[in-house]
């Protein structure tokens, strides 16, 4: 079964993407902001759209809620060694 469709898949999937952007991102921390345009007059920050943005605000989600996300890694692996 596709991981789209089974729940228990995307919260493994998408766990995965947040430690692996977060971890990217405290490596190298300008990896999701290439090719930004810089402010125009009025603007108070920048666009990120596309791939790079939906990244970036997956590491925003991992370095902000790590404790979190690190429980639920937890949980994640303890559901998927036994009871699955």
């Amino acid at each position: 079964m596709s991981a789209i469709f089974d729940f228990s898949s995307l919260l493994t999937v998408l766990l995965l993407m947040i430690c692996t952007c977060a971890y990217l991102r405290d490596m190298r921390p300008t990896i999701f902001d290439g090719g930004q345009q810089t402010l125009q007059p009025g603007e108070t920050r920048l666009k990120r759209t596309g791939v790079t943005g939906f990244c970036w605000k997956l590491s925003r989600i991992g370095e902000r809620l790590s404790p979190y996300v690190g429980v639920c890694c937890v949980i994640m692996a303890i559901h998927l060694l036994f009871f699955k």
